[in-house]
């Protein structure tokens, strides 16, 4: 029995002792009695109308910002540094000079070259003197030596391409092969996770045109005939498929230096071990096959020389042979412009207008070609990276709108749009993701790298359909239902959801219609 019943009863029993307090008591009888039955009618239910409205799905996520564009910059040329101009945080100009190398001996080889100019113009004075007999002779011996020198040459092109695809497809099938799945297929699969997934999506296109280009050299090499046009090309092409090759290894090389999540330290230590054979097989390749080249070009050099020497003598000075002599005196000045490049070379130069952040060169450190050395931010403006994700990336598609609240000006709202989705996922430690990059609609001078941006990113959205709040549906063992009051009675009505939003509203697809009355029973019920 409650305390507020036995206190009535109690004061019954009281008021019983007297015949005044008898009438009293029927009267509470009577207002007792009426309370109970007029308080248990029927529940005071709450109701919520079922309306037609827009609805949004969105997805949550957070990102960080990037740099838009950004370079990292090296040396072209071996040599000691020797002039640095700037440090990390400094404001780089697009063609402004950040660091020099010794150019000592380039500036000796320069004068050196200056001074075959003024021989190769003496020649071109002397040309008026006329030749001798013994002079003709040995002109024509001259000229014989060098077309026979200069056959041999192309005649080792085969071989030497040759030895070169061997030792590619060595550097990409044995050295390397272990470390994918399916190698030779349209989808060789990397078995191994470098931490940075910027580092791995190139890998696994590069093997495949490294497969390409292999088959591609075999069969050239099978068709190829003797004469020099197919040499020549054969040349060319074998220079190109090295460099793709080249290409393929310095980006496997480069993702498995950047550390990987799945491989112990012998394996680890062992691919890099095998990616730098293979480096070394290819560039030994490359180094033979452009030795060639250079020779057969100086050798064609020396042939139009001996033959211009040759008919020189025989004809006398005549103005063609003087406009010959003037070629010769061209290509040594172009010999100069040669050096004068590498001396160019010998500098970095920032190509595009940004902030310093990675500045590693230092006064008599010894440079090595491709090292890099600088990195720059360029100032042409920041997209969002984030993670999404395998359970929602199926929702994103390219162009969808993005709100951005950055932490760094938590009281604004950026707007983007989604420009690109990662084709293959990264996996950290188990957790799988996709990465998606976002555009901001409208340039910021306030935005940096490395800010932390909560995403709101719109996947559907759809106009005039039936909605409900999120509280007024009842999921149980049996499906999804919403109730209703119909002849007096609750009944449970099954219905069929669509997106909801994050303000809690559903769409309601089938089961109900527009200004119907529907139970408000909370946000969900377990039975």
């Amino acid at each position: 029995m409650s305390k507020s019943t036995s206190l009535v009863f109690n004061i019954l029993r009281n008021l019983s002792r007297s015949k005044f307090a008898i009438s009293i008591i029927a009267v509470l009888i009577l207002g007792i009695g009426g309370f109970l039955i007029f308080s248990h009618k029927n529940p005071n239910y709450q109701f919520v109308t079922v309306k037609r409205a827009s609805i949004t799905e969105t997805i949550s996520v957070t990102g960080n910002t990037t740099p838009i564009q950004n370079v990292s910059l090296g040396f072209e040329n071996n040599g000691t540094i020797a002039h640095v101009y700037g440090a990390v945080g400094d404001a780089a100009k697009a063609g402004e000079m950040l660091a020099e190398l010794n150019t000592n001996d380039l500036s000796a080889q320069l004068r050196q070259a200056r001074a075959n100019v003024d021989a190769q113009m003496a020649k071109l004075e002397g040309l008026k003197a006329g030749a001798q007999p013994e002079d003709i002779a040995t002109s024509q011996a001259a000229f014989d030596k060098a077309q026979q020198d200069l056959i041999n040459m192309y005649a080792s092109i085969s071989d030497a391409s040759t030895d070169a695809e061997t030792k590619a497809n060595d550097a990409v099938r044995t050295q390397l092969n272990t470390f994918f799945s399916n190698p030779e297929s349209q989808n060789p699969r990397p078995n191994f996770n470098a931490i940075s997934s910027q580092v791995t999506q190139p890998v696994q296109l590069k093997r495949v045109t490294a497969s390409f280009t292999l088959n591609k050299w075999q069969n050239e090499l099978t068709n190829t005939n003797s004469s020099t046009e197919d040499l020549n090309t054969l040349l060319k092409n074998s220079l190109s498929y090295l460099s793709t090759i080249r290409d393929f290894l310095n980006s496997v090389s480069t993702a498995l230096n950047d550390g990987t999540t799945n491989l112990d330290l012998a394996t680890l230590t062992t691919g890099k071990s095998n990616v730098i054979v293979a480096l070394n097989e290819v560039n030994a390749a490359t180094k033979n096959l452009n030795t060639i080249a250079q020779n057969i070009a100086s050798q064609k050099s020396t042939v139009f020389q001996a033959k211009a020497q040759l008919a020189l003598k025989k004809a006398g000075a005549t103005q063609q042979d003087i406009n010959t002599q003037k070629a010769q005196v061209e290509q040594a000045q172009a010999n100069v412009a040669s050096i004068q490049a590498k001396l160019q070379n010998s500098k970095i130069i920032a190509p595009i207008s940004g902030t310093i952040t990675q500045f590693d060169a230092k006064i008599g450190q010894l440079a090595v070609p491709n090292t890099l050395l600088i990195s720059i931010i360029g100032s042409g403006g920041f997209e969002v990276d984030a993670g999404i994700s395998e359970t929602d990336i199926g929702k994103i598609l390219i162009g969808n709108k993005v709100t951005m609240i950055l932490d760094a000006f938590s009281n604004e709202k950026f707007p983007g749009t989604v420009f690109y989705i990662a084709p293959a996922n990264t996996n950290t430690q188990g957790v799988v993701s996709y990465q998606i990059k976002i555009s901001f609609d409208k340039p910021d001078s306030r935005l940096k790298s490395g800010l932390t941006a909560n995403l709101i990113i719109e996947t559907k959205h759809k106009d005039n359909v039936l909605t409900l709040p999120q509280y007024a549906i009842l999921q149980n063992d049996q499906g999804i239902f919403i109730k209703m009051l119909q002849n007096n009675a609750v009944q449970q009505i099954p219905v069929t959801l669509g997106i909801q939003d994050q303000n809690g509203n559903v769409e309601i697809v089938s089961g109900v219609s527009e200004e119907e009355q529907v139970l408000s029973i909370g946000l969900k019920q377990n039975q």
